[in-house]
């Protein structure tokens, strides 16, 4: 029996690997340091599909060094250990090149398994490549990941996949003896998402449905109604999450209760990291909730300690209460749109000097340069407040923060007026 076409067509060197040219391509740093046959211990952070295994396990290839393979989601510290254990004594080690180590899904390790890998990383003894789909400065600890360079993959572009797609067509030993001809691919393009092995799991789907036709043709509606007819099948493993994810997030941006929480199940159904969907509605609560109810991120920061306490199955349910809250909540991006506006303007404008007046000033010599001169203590004054300029002189007609025509807010702009005038109108 064949391997799945992904396996097949799994890319040996990285002349046949596709995508993520910013680190690999002929001239980019990772690349160079893998033709030097120095790779230091790193991260690979991106969605599924772009690459993250394929490029660890060409990497011990080229390297021509020992390669262990472990799983987060099923390998514990004693399996750590062990693969630590085996790399010290293998007759490579204290040579040039450490075996490689390869974790993939590492977001999914504890405290005490990271700490495991610690002093192996530090001393040598592996080569620590690890992958995730999630933000590691969130989930890798921090001595860790001071260790490792980080490298971001991102998800295929329409050429990459479209070479793909050809590639497979004419090079794999099974899809090479039949006649398919592409006559469109937009629906394939778009259900792939930027990921490979969707796309591989697409076109088998649709070359399987048509195994004994002279000629397959693949088109829009043939993908369409194969994934109607079969979702899981092209979405194995549930990469389909990125889909789903954005969706609930999108119906509680709505204020559809009813939308998030069917998502909400579709995520649990699907066996979905609880604490990914936790730390989603952390962000939707600052995100598009923010000052229209600032209890909002109170109650999202309240469930995912709550949900580290409880646990699953039950935890599902405090995900669902903070889900219908956040959904029926009153919306406002103001927070949102401030500080991306000050970051825009921050990064434009340069490293413009703090005024005078607001510097501190602990030394004698700090106050012969007026540090600290002129400035006001709000808490002397009425109302604890008195006017006075707090950005640079450069920016100190320059607005970032407009409330929004929502109950708390309006509150909000009324003191605002009341303290300043009519700037924040």
């Amino acid at each position: 029996m064949n391997p799945p076409l992904a396996e097949r067509l799994r890319p040996r060197t990285l002349d046949d690997y596709v995508g993520q040219e910013h680190i690999v391509g002929k001239q980019a740093v990772l690349r160079r340091m893998i033709d030097a046959g120095r790779v230091p211990s790193f991260i690979m952070w991106g969605p599924p599909g772009v690459g993250k295994t394929t490029l660890a396990q060409i990497i011990a290839h080229r390297l021509d060094c020992p390669f262990y393979t472990l799983s987060a989601v099923s390998a514990g510290v004693k399996e750590v250990r062990d693969v630590i254990d085996k790399a010290r004594s293998n007759p490579l080690f204290n040579t040039a090149r450490s075996p490689v180590l390869f974790i993939d899904e590492i977001h999914r390790f504890s405290k005490s398994q990271q700490d495991s890998l610690l002093n192996a990383v530090e001393t040598g003894v592996v080569t620590l490549i690890g992958a995730t789909t999630e933000n590691p400065s969130f989930e890798v600890i921090r001595p860790l990941l001071s260790r490792c360079q980080v490298y971001v993959l991102n998800p295929l572009d329409d050429k990459a996949l479209l070479s793909l797609l050809n590639k497979a067509i004419t090079e794999d030993v099974v899809l090479k003896e039949k006649k398919i001809v592409a006559k469109e691919t937009a629906a394939l393009l778009r259900y792939s998402g930027g990921d490979a092995r969707k796309l591989l799991n697409i076109l088998e789907l649709v070359v399987a449905a048509e195994e004994d036709s002279a000629e397959i043709e693949i088109t829009d509606l043939k993908v369409t109604e194969r994934i109607q007819e079969n979702p899981a099948a092209y979405d194995k493993g549930g990469e389909m999450h990125y889909d789903i994810i954005s969706a609930f997030i999108k119906s509680i941006r709505g204020s559809d209760p009813d939308a998030a929480i069917y998502w909400l199940a579709r995520m649990v159904e699907g066996g979905e990291d609880p604490e990914f969907i936790a730390r989603r509605l952390l962000i939707s609560a600052a995100e598009d909730i923010g000052l229209a109810n600032p209890n909002a991120l109170l109650l999202a920061n309240a469930c995912f300690e709550a949900l580290k306490k409880i646990g699953w199955p039950e935890g599902r349910i405090i995900l669902a209460e903070t889900t219908v809250y956040l959904a029926t909540s009153p919306k406002s991006n103001s927070s949102y749109l401030a500080v991306e506006q000050a970051i825009a303007l921050a990064r434009e404008t340069g490293n413009l000097p703090v005024p005078l007046h607001l510097r501190n000033a602990p030394t004698q010599l700090m106050k012969d340069l007026d540090y600290h001169k002129g400035y006001k203590y709000a808490h002397d004054y009425e109302n604890n407040f008195v006017k006075m300029d707090y950005l640079p002189k450069e920016l100190l007609k320059t607005r970032f923060w407009h409330p929004q025509p929502n109950p708390a807010e309006d509150k909000l702009a009324e003191r605002m007026n009341t303290l300043w005038g009519d700037r924040y109108t």
